[in-house]
This record gives C-alpha cells, structure tokens and sequence, in this order.
C-alpha cells in the first residue's frame, strides 16, 4: 500500500552531494506536487512525507493508485513521455522532495548507468505491484482488501481518511461504510472506530478463509 524505495534516496542523497542542480522543495499536506493535465517541469523523488497518486475522473470521483513514501518517483513517465500528466499526487503530510530538473532527469536516464537501472526497476516493481493488486481485487471480496488495507495502515502508523481509503479500494463511501457496518457485525471491527477487536493470528485465519 504505502510504497518506497530506499535505493532510489540513497542514490539522490550521494548525487546532491556533489550536485548543485538538484535542489529540495516542500510541500504542505493537501498541496498537490503534480496535477493532473499539467506539462511538468521538473521530477520529484520523495525524501519525507507521503502523498497518494489519483486520477480524478470525468465525473469528479477520484481513484487512488498508490501511496507514496520515501525515495519514490513521481513525474517520471511524463517526463519520458514529455507529455501532460496523467495523474494527481498530493500531500497527505508535509513532504519534502528532490525537484530535478525535466533536462537533468532525461540526462541521467540517458547518460548515468546506476540512475537508469533503478529507474528500470521502479517502474517494474510498480507493474508487477499493480498487477497483484488488481487480481486480487478481482478475486476477492471487498471486506478481504479493506481488511489488508486497514493490516497495512495500522502496520505502517498511516492515518487515512475514509474517503481516501474508499478511492483506494475502488468503492464509493457508502460501500464502504456498508462493508464497516457488516465486519463490525461480525465483531470483526470495534463499534465506533477502525481498529480490529482481533489478535493478529485471528487476522490471518480470516484472510486465509478468503483465499481459500
């Protein structure tokens, strides 16, 4: 759920070292780093902070792919592409970024080996990430991927908003308050909150029932 690359920041961290070109950029929660339909200009690597990457659709509804952490990239396919950007990401909490510039990252895709490489293994490992995500979205229910989705966010001490939490799982809000309201019933789910009234072993055989 909430995606990072420590290679990718320790790569920057050296680079910046010995590198006035790239500079550091900040941004407050609900401030969007990219938005959608815009021409970027330059491309971000997280080194604090966590945004979520979402398309807002025709109708106004969004639809949250991922959620970003440090040393995750973001504005590289448009920057590739030198199109407009197909999606939003925006800050859940202050961030704070390596900007570089869009001349800067295509030299570096170009001309610097080890950037290449892991740019590569970025955009595979989020392939093949979405690729999971999706079959199990399709194999399974929805109370199973809210039930992963709320393990996640307690494991990682990430606090979404449930309409954030809906975008992601690809529902609307009143679906998603229908699946709360059927695990509370089952005293899966204390009564007022998120929190699971389950040991963590008692989690596991749940999920395992599902997949059976």
């Amino acid at each position: 759920m909430l995606r990072t690359n420590q290679a990718f920041l320790a790569f920057m961290e050296q680079y910046t070292a010995n590198s006035s070109a790239v500079t550091s950029k900040s941004f407050a929660p609900g401030a969007r780093l990219i938005r959608q339909g815009d021409v970027i200009h330059h491309v971000y690597i997280i080194i604090d902070g966590i945004t979520k990457s979402y398309i807002t659709e025709d109708n106004g509804k969004d639809y949250i792919f991922e959620f970003l952490g440090k040393g995750e990239v973001t504005g590289e396919l448009e920057a590739i592409n030198e199109g407009k950007c197909l999606c939003n990401i925006e800050a859940i909490t202050p961030v704070t970024v390596y900007a570089i510039p869009q001349a800067l990252f295509s030299s570096l895709v170009s001309d610097n080996p080890a950037f290449n490489k892991l740019l590569i293994q970025e955009l595979a490992k989020r392939l093949l990430q979405t690729c999971v995500r999706a079959s199990y979205q399709q194999l399974y229910p929805v109370e199973y991927a809210l039930l992963r989705l709320l393990t996640l966010e307690a494991d990682q001490q990430l606090l979404l908003a449930k309409k954030d939490m809906a975008a992601y799982l690809g529902i609307s809000v009143r679906s998603f308050n229908r699946t709360l309201k059927e695990l509370r019933e089952r005293n899966i789910l204390d009564t007022k909150g998120l929190n699971m009234d389950l040991s963590k072993q008692q989690l596991e055989e749940i999920l395992k029932r599902f997949e059976e």
